[in-house]
C-alpha cells in the first residue's frame, strides 16, 4: 500500500522559513517525479495550485509565485520529499500536498496535506 505523509507545517510570521517533508512508503520513490501543491481556503474555484516539481533526473521547476524563495528537493535514500520555505508571506497560507507521479503508468499518489499559516 502506497502512503504519503506530510510533516513540518506550523504557523509563522510573514518573512519566516519553514521546511516541510513528505515520507513516502510502499513505493518505488527514486523512479517518480515529485512534487508540492497547495490549496488556499477562499480563493476562487479551490483548485490544488502547483507550486514546485522535482523530476526523478533532479530537474527543478517552480510556479513564478514561488520562485526564488521555495526550493523543493528530496532524498531518494530516505523516501524523503522537501519543500524549503523561506521569505514566507501571508498569501502563501495554504494546505500543502506533496504527489509522486509516474507518467509511464499514468498514477498520481497523494498525502493527505499539512497546513501552513503565515501571520502579517
Amino acid at each position: 500500500q502506497v502512503q504519503l505523509v506530510e510533516s513540518g507545517g506550523d504557523l509563522v510570521q510573514s518573512g519566516g522559513s519553514l521546511r516541510i517533508s513528505c515520507v513516502a512508503s510502499g513505493i518505488s520513490f527514486s523512479i517518480y517525479d515529485g512534487g508540492w501543491y497547495r490549496r488556499t481556503p477562499g480563493k476562487p474555484g479551490n483548485q490544488r495550485e502547483l507550486i514546485a516539481r522535482i523530476f526523478s533526473g533532479g530537474t527543478t521547476n517552480y510556479a513564478d509565485a514561488v520562485k526564488g524563495r521555495f526550493t523543493i528537493s528530496r532524498d531518494n535514500a530516505k523516501n524523503t520529499l522537501y519543500l524549503q520555505m523561506n521569505n514566507l508571506k501571508p498569501d502563501d497560507t495554504a494546505v500543502y500536498y506533496c504527489t509522486l507521479q509516474s507518467t509511464a503508468i499514468r498514477t498520481t499518489y497523494w498525502g493527505q496535506g499539512t497546513q501552513v499559516t503565515v501571520s502579517s
